[in-house]
């Protein structure tokens, strides 16, 4: 499977919403934006994240929409997230596109966040070479309660240059 990065385009938005819509997908994901659901909600949503100069980028796998990734925050405090259809789970799609997105934005350090017993992410988030840096407790919207995240951290303090 050929996977690629490539600006957001409009008519991607109703994929997304359908994958960011998905109950399975939210629960998992956990720490998602609230209130997505609603099509209106999550095109201005998408609206005030496209007017950011955060590097947003669709995902495809064969051409196809397949989720997408981005790179956010302030310099010195900039995450990586990245959101992909459940049918693509466990196919080496996440773990390609994140690894597209870290060559395009090579400024380190870059951390992330993934609920603690989401294994899936947290595998591809050490095979793009991301360590574990803390673990907090935090209200996660996707299951309506507080659970546990670990942060994680490329670059300074991870191990790599």
């Amino acid at each position: 499977m050929e996977i690629a990065l490539r600006a957001v385009q409009d008519s991607d938005l109703p994929v997304f919403h359908r994958q960011m819509s998905d109950p399975e997908a939210v629960r998992m994901a956990a720490f998602g934006p609230e209130g997505l659901a609603d099509p209106e909600a999550f095109a201005a949503y998408w609206k005030r994240l496209r007017g950011t100069s955060d590097v947003l980028r669709t995902v495809l796998a064969d051409g196809t929409v397949a989720g997408n990734a981005a790179v956010y925050g302030v310099a010195g405090e900039r995450e990586v997230t990245y959101w992909i259809d459940r049918a693509y789970w466990g196919r080496g799609v996440a773990t390609a596109a994140l690894r597209a997105l870290l060559a395009e934005v090579p400024e380190r350090p870059l951390y992330a966040r993934a609920a603690a017993d989401n294994g899936g992410s947290l595998r591809v988030l050490a095979k793009c070479g991301f360590r574990e840096a803390a673990r907090a407790r935090g209200f996660a919207n996707g299951r309506g309660r507080e659970i546990e995240e670990v942060v994680l951290i490329l670059g300074s303090g991870s191990g790599e240059r």
